[in-house]
């Protein structure tokens, strides 16, 4: 650790960055939680996203149309709740390079995840396996497992891990084609996260679905960490799904509506899907017919009417993501992120270790930092950190994730990650 720090100096830097930011006008639009008569330092926007300030009054719209309109608010509400879900249609296309037809706002995300399982996994006696990293995120793992299981394979033997290759856990793109190309005459499924939650690592999603299909595999990712925070460019892709979650970049609040993407070469599919009537053909929807003929798109994998509480918050959000310009938002992540990472190698050295890729190209806004001394000292500086008002969040069983978003963090929030990092570390040589 380099003890040589100009706290002075390095305000006044960090100051001057933030004064300089064309972007820094949007932290204005989000709520920062309070510590004591201070605002946190709040780094967590991987886990939860912040409230944008025009949340509370989008919702109180819908009370009050529900209140005044009630079902009539369906069609003449301030935002009219038949075709809501479309109202968030264009910005979301936007958003994760998308036609606008390949989108839709639905569910939750393992709900999602599911259901195009239910059509994207067909597996047969000699291509039954599905390919995920060693250690995703648990609830993908639950849903594969369970979805072998279902159409009666052995998981022991229908899932094949993809073994992390690099020093801190990482995966290279070598050992993606090395599994593809071993395995790929018995893998049905490649599944893969766009960024890996764990080590911050992000995904090439086009060469990962050229690989898949090269070897006769159908391609779905899970983008979780990846809307909002890093470029994707879904159609372009190739990929044949792919499913995201909203309440962590896109600022939609806990448990927010989720986020499907279908190509659209699957857009009439005869692929078995799981129907529910709003996913049916919205011309003769309500002409209540019993056989099932679905919209074209991702609108046909719809079950049921749009939660309206529910889109009105990502309404906001992506209205938001809109006027800043996802090109503009990552060119403040990288350079954001490459701030935080000079001052963790250069003052913390000796205390953190950064598991995340170090090329911006491999990595979205999250770090993940393990702390010299393993789980317990981790904890304890996870501990300090909430005490003094930073917040990151832990992952185990030695991970603190820390995420400076670009659409409201700013340098001094990095800047102070440090000093309390530092202040700990300090007193934890005196003892």
């Amino acid at each position: 650790m380099n003890s040589a720090f100009d706290l002075a100096a390095a305000e006044a830097d960090a100051l001057a960055r933030d004064a300089a930011d064309p972007l820094a006008g949007f932290r204005d639009e989000f709520l920062i939680p309070p510590h004591g008569d201070a605002e946190q330092v709040y780094l967590c926007g991987n886990s939860l996203g912040l409230q944008p300030r025009a949340t509370r009054q989008a919702l109180l719209d819908e009370l009050d149309d529900w209140s005044q309109l009630a079902v009539e608010a369906h069609f003449h509400g301030k935002h009219p709740w038949m075709p809501y879900h479309a109202e968030v249609r264009a910005h979301l296309a936007e958003l994760v390079g998308a036609q606008e037809s390949e989108v839709v706002a639905m569910n939750s995300l393992t709900v999602n995840l599911h259901l195009m399982m239910a059509s994207f996994y067909r597996p047969t006696a000699e291509r039954n396996a599905i390919l995920i990293e060693k250690n995703p995120f648990p609830s993908d793992r639950y849903a594969v497992e369970s979805q072998i299981r279902f159409h009666g394979f052995d998981p022991a033997s229908a899932l094949i891990e993809l073994e992390a290759d690099e020093a801190n856990g990482t995966i290279s793109a070598a050992a993606i084609e090395r599994a593809i190309g071993e395995h790929g005459d018995r893998i049905a499924l490649v599944l893969l996260p766009g960024l890996q939650y764990r080590t911050g690592q992000t995904f090439d999603l086009k060469t990962v679905a050229e690989l898949a299909h090269a070897n006769g595999c159908l391609v779905g990712f899970d983008l979780a960490h990846s809307v909002g925070n890093v470029p994707v460019d879904l159609h372009d892709s190739g990929c044949d799904f792919a499913v995201w979650c909203s309440y962590k970049y896109l600022n939609s609040g806990p448990g927010a509506v989720a986020g499907c993407f279908v190509h659209e070469r699957h857009a009439r599919t005869s692929r078995p899907r799981f129907a529910g009537w709003w996913g049916h053909d919205q011309a003769t929807r309500f002409a209540m017919g019993q056989d099932f003929s679905p919209m074209p798109g991702a609108d046909g994998w719809q079950l049921s009417n749009p939660p309206i509480l529910a889109l009105a918050p990502l309404r906001v959000s992506l209205e938001i993501f809109q006027r800043a310009g996802m090109a503009r938002l990552r060119e403040k992540s990288v350079a954001l992120t490459g701030y935080l990472e000079t001052l963790i190698r250069t003052h913390l050295s000796g205390v953190l270790e950064i598991v995340t890729p170090r090329a911006p190209a491999r990595r979205g806004c999250q770090l993940s930092l393990r702390v010299e001394g393993g789980r317990d000292a981790g904890r304890a500086l996870f501990e300090h950190l909430e005490t003094h008002g930073v917040i990151g969040d832990w992952r185990e069983p030695d991970t603190i994730r820390i995420a400076p978003t670009p659409l409201y963090n700013r340098h001094v929030d990095c800047l102070r990650f440090v000093q309390a990092a530092l202040n700990w570390s300090g007193r934890r040589q005196m003892l």
